[in-house]
């Protein structure tokens, strides 16, 4: 297919661009649809109390997962961007500072759960959870081909990867396993994922066992990245925390509350890939307008925020009208997170605001502001479900979800040097670009 010629864009890199990303999002919305029918089979299997077991335990190492990434990815695209052929020392140098990193969170996450255990559930799960981090230290993998634009691999690796994972979960459910076998499983589909990246790697003539840890480039990478850390790790707190202060503050009704709110937040927030495939596939793109033209770079930047907008706001509306019909294939004691989960996906505005924002702290240096943001985002979060939850149960924890996500995506507004990055993002929110492009304003 021949796309227009578009005034700004180079017709190759154009073409080269939208099938990397197009690629990518048909490989996740073809993995979302086997998670989503696997999710409602597993939930209605184990019930809402069995399912606020499972998904509490997964929320609180979530909790960990930001420092045992080191917040390493989109710096892995970048630098092998400008340095292609420093491929091997990169890629190895990542490697190891995420398996450092994701063996540290192990006792952390122990220490943790001395001071603050989690009712009804047994420190045995949560270990084995924590292995995870290790695991995902593979990732590097995807870094590098989102770098060479062909994220194409990738999908198929998570494809085949979650059509395992559902096999086995299904087998799990008619063979009327315990609760138990699900942890091991959910630890299985991320070594499963981390076997397929280094197959596929290794099938495109690398090795991984010619990586190489430089201790200089280390350096470079944890302190450009230590920032994101910390924001990552606000972000897992303000994403993750209200399911966990769920069960925690309702008490004997928590868990089942938990259970069900899981369902929401498992559809509410189904596309927040696509804002992270879009923006990586972009990536290069985007660095290269700065480089070269500053006025093609702040339209670039306008044309991402008005697409995040427009494909936010169709999502929203359509969980909105179809959350009855969702809730009709789990079982009758989740049907009160229906309303929750028209309430909750309102917040995916925002979050794609966030992530195309973050593209262009990332490319002007800014990337330690990116804790402030989400640090407000997540004392918004915690202070809301703390006042709401008590009263409006799971749906004073969508409110407060959303109420953080605004907060978290347009505190740039308070900071004059971002300033016109805020109100750029308003613009699109409030639609004024897209009427400014229908009626050539």
């Amino acid at each position: 297919m021949k796309l227009p010629a578009i005034k700004g864009f180079n017709e190759e890199a154009l073409k080269k661009y939208f099938k990397n990303t197009g690629m990518l999002l048909i490989g996740k919305v073809g993995s979302l649809g086997i998670k989503m029918l696997t999710n409602i089979a597993v939930a209605n299997y184990l019930l809402s109390y069995g399912n606020g077991i499972l998904t509490t335990s997964i929320a609180y190492v979530f909790l960990f997962a930001a420092l045992a990434g080191l917040g390493l990815d989109q710096f892995i695209v970048k630098e092998l961007h400008h340095f292609p052929k420093k491929r091997d020392q990169i890629l190895g140098t990542a490697f190891w500072l995420k398996t450092f990193a994701g063996f540290t969170c192990i006792p952390l996450i122990g220490l943790a759960w001395l001071i603050y255990p989690l009712q009804d559930i047994q420190y045995e799960f949560i270990l084995l959870l924590s292995f995870i981090g290790v695991f995902q230290s593979f990732t590097v993998i995807d870094s590098y081909f989102q770098s060479e634009v062909k994220s194409k691999y990738i999908m198929q690796v998570q494809i085949i990867g979650n059509l395992i994972s559902a096999l086995i979960k299904i087998v799990l459910i008619f063979t009327h396993s315990p609760i138990s076998y699900f942890f091991f499983a959910f630890l299985f589909d991320t070594i499963l994922l981390s076997v397929g990246y280094i197959i596929t790697y290794n099938r495109h003539g690398r090795n991984i066992l010619n990586w190489k840890f430089e201790k200089e480039l280390a350096k470079k990478l944890f302190s450009l990245s230590w920032p994101l850390i910390i924001s990552g790790i606000m972000v897992s707190i303000y994403m993750k925390i209200d399911q966990i202060m769920l069960k925690q503050i309702l008490g004997s009704r928590g868990t089942s509350e938990a259970g069900a709110y899981a369902t929401v937040v498992n559809f509410s927030e189904a596309l927040n890939f696509v804002p992270v495939a879009i923006v990586s596939s972009l990536f290069p793109a985007i660095l290269n307008a700065r480089r070269d033209d500053q006025e093609r770079y702040q339209k670039r930047l306008q044309n991402l925020y008005d697409l995040m907008v427009w494909l936010s706001l169709s999502f929203a509306i359509f969980i909105t009208l179809a959350s009855p019909f969702i809730y009709s294939y789990f079982k009758p004691e989740y049907a009160e997170a229906a309303p929750v989960l028209s309430v909750h996906v309102w917040g995916s505005a925002f979050i794609f605001l966030g992530v195309a924002s973050g593209q262009y702290l990332i490319a002007e240096n800014f990337g330690r502001l990116t804790f402030i943001r989400t640090g407000i985002g997540a004392v918004v979060n915690i202070i809301l479900n703390i006042i709401l939850i008590p009263k409006m149960g799971m749906m004073g924890t969508a409110v407060a979800t959303v109420i953080a996500y605004f907060f978290s995506a347009f505190f740039i507004l308070f900071i004059p040097k971002l300033r016109k990055q805020g109100i750029m993002m308003l613009k699109s929110l409030f639609l004024v670009t897209a009427f400014q492009k229908i009626f050539k304003l």
